[in-house]
Parts: C-alpha cells; sequence; structure tokens
C-alpha cells in the first residue's frame, strides 16, 4: 500500500469512527478522534449557535448532551474522491429523532474534514440544515427567521 493509500484510508476510517462513535453516544471516544487543537465549524449554524469550537475540552464540553438530544443512525455513507489524501469530503443522512419531543430528526449532511497523517482530525466543517433541528426540538422558528 502506497503512503497516499495509507493516509486516505485512515482519514476514511477516522470519518466512519466519527459517525458511529457519535451515532452510539461515546462522546469521550469521539473527541479523542480529534487533535488536541482540533476545529469543529458549523458554517449555516442558527445565529445564537457557535461558528466554531476549538480544542478537545471544548468539543467535549459541546458535544456531551449530544446523545441526551437526539438518537440518530447514519447512513447512506459517500466519499467524494480528492486528490489531497489528508482531505474527506462526505454526504451521508440520519435517521432519528429528538429525545425529548419524540419528533423526526432527518438531517443529510456535507462534511469537509482535514486529517494529520495518522488520521486525527485537524478540521471538520460540518454542513446540515439547522431548520430541520429546531424542528425535532420544538424551538421557535420565529426566532431565526425574523432576526
Amino acid at each position: 500500500m502506497s503512503t497516499i493509500e495509507r493516509i486516505r484510508n485512515a482519514a476514511q476510517k477516522t470519518f466512519k469512527d466519527h459517525l458511529e462513535l457519535l451515532s452510539s453516544g461515546q462522546i469521550e471516544k469521539w473527541v479523542d478522534l480529534f487533535t488536541e487543537n482540533g476545529i469543529l465549524e458549523f458554517p449555516y449554524g442558527p445565529a445564537d449557535f457557535p461558528k466554531m469550537i476549538e480544542g478537545k475540552t471544548a468539543l467535549f464540553e459541546y458535544m456531551q448532551n449530544f446523545p441526551k438530544h437526539f438518537k440518530v443512525v447514519f447512513e447512506n455513507l459517500y466519499f467524494h474522491a480528492t486528490e489531497n489524501p489528508n482531505l474527506v469530503i462526505a454526504e451521508f443522512s440520519s435517521q432519528g429523532k429528538a429525545v425529548h419531543t419524540g419528533k423526526p430528526y432527518n438531517q443529510r449532511y456535507i462534511s469537509v474534514v482535514t486529517t494529520d497523517d495518522e488520521g486525527k482530525i485537524l478540521k471538520y466543517v460540518d454542513f446540515w440544515n439547522p431548520l430541520v433541528a429546531m424542528e425535532a426540538i420544538n424551538a421557535p422558528l420565529s426566532n431565526f427567521v425574523n432576526n
């Protein structure tokens, strides 16, 4: 196996592990997929939503409650070919529900992830539709539409 294939395989394995650990609520192990100063970005988050989270401590603080709010299964994973083996561009979907409301949380995602040569996440840019999440948790959409 060439170095490029090894790096690409490590990056894609990390991404698959990310989906498995997040859906199974293993947030501490999920955080370990990132480098010490790893970054998680949400370009399309609502106004009161953080645009960027940096570092393992902040990532854990932010994501630790995800399993309390959503139960999801990720599916339909597709990796787009990239020239850079450290770059993962993935499309996938989730099927699930919001825990407190029981409402469906069925989302489509595009993720752009940069890893180091060992497969640790340096930067994860998460493109998703916040309106789907807000509907699932009964958040008032007018808070975001009228601002």
